[in-house]
């Protein structure tokens, strides 16, 4: 695939040199905290040094002290409670997470996933239904909810309270529920916005545990789930993330609650410092998997379990459901490849919309993502699912994939997500009329150079610029993600020295040694990048990559990974 190199902001010189006398690192190390907006010392020494006592007071987000309130007279009055969460990463991270803390101060709790099928995503009719059997008064619903007004408005007619904690965008009308928790509401003054659900339960815990003089370390014990939630989510690791990503990461590290101790067995991710890609590959996928294929209940079991033999049980059926996942999301991938070149008009298109009945729910999601590796455009994945299509949506940069649904409202039954992921259902019959309509709307909002996938560039550095210090300084900017990425570098006019090489069962990637014209040597790894080795062996290239350390038979060493290559100018 074709890429656009596109170099980020360099940072004002002056401000630069200043940075890098006054913390005594690298000039290049210097501008990769200008770029993300750290100018002073004291400024560094926050970001290298996230404090839990620089989270924001809870009690800033609105409805925040109704919340908590309307908690404690539930845990006073012995009302019995459910925690309701989504089935995704984020929902069953924030259900286990309120679920824990509270048990330990109520007796009367229970917790409850909908299952994708047959209810769908968010609150749902059969889980308050559930809720009324069980004499619920107080659910508090997590990750989701916040355009559950049809749904809140049944719950008020059952005498159900709802507490919603929620971060996605909220519609116009919102629920009529007794409180809503959600820092994108327009008259909510809570400083970050970019919580996960997660991360908003995690808030909800925090107001209670400061209104009633519980320690904050019982609930700090929480954050390797709301590091979870942070990488799988995808949310910004920036301010509040910043810190809770962190300490949950830490706490991943060193003392990880017995469920997610098994997980990291069966991800072998044991003895290794475990990072937010590692979540994001490893860890999320597998909690993700148990919603997808099966229920997500028992991701929340897991995330709960106090006895390692059980958790163990939970996890070994948890990654076994995940290796049928990815059977599916390979088999659904080829046939959507196939349908997409059988399309005599698909290069005339500015989106992706594929359907089959048979496709599995649970997977489209992934499919979506997997096409637009393949074909880089706004991509819609659908299957038949109790009579609606139902299918979610993924997007390229810069294109808002939730406002071109909106757009398409009139032809939608339900939709809902943000500017690069959402999901959606519609009639059958509507399908032909949506496909036309939101190809027009991306047509004419989409340019061509959108099309093209970035890499976004920090640095072109020089070779001998690069070593263990250097690293060293970049290492302690993690934890990295969106709007604060694992910096990318490009060196210019490097050659192979000779000891490059196709690798892999079928060679289709490049262990790669380069050499500049100083003769400094670096050695690397580019992926699926096997075809370039004849040209890199003849002539002289510039190579895009971001840097890591490879550990083998004990011996760590510098390396590179290679994002990018083309031929020199």
């Amino acid at each position: 695939m074709q890429y656009q190199w596109f170099y980020k902001y360099q940072g004002n010189e002056e401000k630069v040199k200043k940075l890098s006398k006054s913390l005594n690192i690298s000039i290049p190390n210097a501008q990769l905290l200008v770029q993300r907006g750290i100018e002073t010392f004291d400024e560094a020494k926050t970001f290298f040094r996230p404090q839990l006592d620089n989270l924001y007071d809870p009690f800033l987000m609105k409805d925040m002290q109704t919340a908590v309130d309307r908690l404690s007279k539930a845990i006073n009055n012995k009302e019995s409670i459910l925690i309701y969460g989504d089935y995704d990463v984020d929902g069953t991270t924030s259900v286990a997470l309120v679920y824990s803390f509270l048990k330990k101060y109520h007796s009367h709790i229970d917790f409850y996933i909908p299952n994708r099928d047959n209810e769908g995503y968010g609150i749902s009719y059969k889980g308050i239904d559930y809720a009324k059997e069980k004499n619920q008064t107080l659910i508090i619903a997590l990750d989701c909810g916040i355009k559950a007004v049809d749904k809140i408005d049944y719950a008020n007619q059952h005498n159900i309270d709802f507490i919603i904690c929620d971060h996605h965008l909220p519609a116009k009308k919102l629920p009529n529920a007794c409180a809503i928790l959600n820092s994108k509401q327009k008259d909510c003054n809570y400083p970050d916005k970019n919580l996960s659900g997660c991360g908003v339960g995690f808030k909800f815990m925090q107001a209670f545990a400061q209104q009633n003089n519980i320690s904050k370390k019982e609930l700090f014990s929480f954050l390797d789930l709301v590091a979870i939630s942070i990488a799988s989510d995808i949310v910004p690791i920036i301010g509040e993330n910043r810190i809770l990503a962190y300490y949950g990461l830490q706490k991943l590290n060193s003392q990880a609650s017995i469920g997610l101790q098994s997980l990291i067995q069966i991800a072998q991710l044991e003895n290794k410092e475990i990072t937010i890609s590692d979540i994001v590959f490893k860890i999320g996928p597998r909690i993700n998997a148990a919603g997808r294929i099966k229920t997500a209940k028992s991701s929340v079991q897991l995330l709960i379990e106090q006895d390692y033999t059980k958790a163990k049980e939970y996890a070994n059926a948890i990654n076994t459901t995940n290796t049928e996942r990815q059977q599916l999301d390979k088999t659904i991938t080829e046939e959507a490849l196939q349908i997409i070149k059988k399309d005599p008009l698909y290069s005339q298109k500015k989106s992706t919309i594929v359907y089959a009945p048979n496709w599995h729910k649970g997977v489209v999601g992934i499919v979506a993502s997997r096409l637009i590796e393949h074909h880089y455009r706004p991509t819609i994945v659908l299957s038949k699912n109790n009579n609606l299509l139902t299918g979610s949506a993924r997007s390229v940069d810069k294109f808002n994939i939730y406002e071109a649904l909106d757009a398409c409202s009139d032809l939608i039954e339900n939709y809902g997500g943000h500017q690069y992921a959402a999901g959606l259902s519609l009639k059958e019959e509507n399908l032909d009329a949506f496909i036309q309509k939101f190809e027009e709307y991306v047509e004419t909002h989409i340019t061509n150079n959108l099309l093209i996938p970035k890499i976004e560039i920090d640095l072109d550095i020089k070779l001998s610029e690069i070593n263990n210090k250097f690293y060293n300084i970049i290492k302690q900017m993690a934890p990295f993600g969106p709007e604060n990425m694992a910096p990318v570098f490009s060196t210019k006019k490097v050659r192979d020295n000779g000891k490059s090489k196709v690798v892999g069962k079928d060679l289709s990637h490049l262990k790669i040694a380069i050499k500049d014209q100083e003769n400094n040597q670096l050695e690397g790894i580019a992926f699926k990048m096997g075809a370039y080795y004849p040209m890199i062996s003849e002539k002289t290239f510039d190579i895009c990559y971001s840097l890591s350390i490879n550990e083998f038979r004990n011996v760590k060493k510098l390396q590179m990974e290679v994002k990018d290559i083309r031929e020199s100018i």
